[in-house]
């Protein structure tokens, strides 16, 4: 996070944009400690009053803000209702920790609470700018996370992650601890050059035709 924060205040400063953005005429402080937040204290200020440890609860609001209809467990569930209700809210630069496992499936556990992963998104404007986690190195923990990837795959989950018998091959052999690091380099241009979508700014010309999402 200190280095996330410390490229893009430096990138900011090459590209002489001072200590404050405008993004589609939104002012973005860019000086000052950027905020670290818990998922799960987001969500609980989103949604006062809302069981974060009830499964039907968690149900009956993620179905409410127009979750696609499957079998979700609990993390899924606190992920989905985030996603639908929190990140837009997070205009100001934004670090989110404390991601369930379920939703990430090769991050290390949290040693406070092994429901969540080791990993932090950067949001800015409401979009996700970085994301970045410790890596798992239990081949069995591993194992038991993309056995459970398979199942949400087969409930309907197209985003689930697949099998991978090889990499499962190279933990078990004996992988270093290891991280890694993923910043949206299309959305950062948009941000510094202020532009609204996404076609706009990408760098291959045959892409510009496809079909626009809301990824990066």
């Amino acid at each position: 996070m200190q280095l996330t924060e410390a490229m893009l205040k430096s990138i900011a400063g090459v590209l002489e944009k001072g200590t404050e953005l405008t993004y589609q005429g939104q002012p973005i402080h860019v000086a000052g400690k950027w905020a670290r937040r818990e998922m799960l204290d987001l969500v609980r200020e989103q949604h006062p009053g809302l069981d974060l440890e009830n499964l039907d609860a968690l149900r009956a609001r993620a179905d409410e803000l127009g979750a696609v209809p499957r079998d979700r467990d609990w993390g899924e569930l606190v992920f989905e209702i985030f996603e639908r209700s929190v990140e837009r809210t997070l205009v100001q630069p934004t670090f989110v920790t404390g991601h369930p496992v379920s939703v990430t499936p090769l991050a290390r556990r949290r040693q406070d609470d092994e429901r969540l992963a080791e990993r932090f998104e950067l949001f800015i404007v409401g979009q996700e700018i970085g994301n970045a986690f410790a890596e798992l190195t239990d081949p069995i923990d591993q194992r038991a996370r993309f056995e459970q990837q398979v199942a949400a795959r087969k409930s309907g989950d197209d985003e689930a992650h697949p099998m991978d018998e090889e990499f499962l091959a190279a933990l078990e052999q004996g992988m270093p601890p290891t991280g890694g690091l993923g910043i949206g380099v299309d959305r950062l241009v948009m941000l510094f050059a202020d532009v609204a979508h996404i076609r706009e700014v990408l760098a291959f010309p045959l892409m510009r035709d496809a079909p626009e999402e809301g990824g990066g």
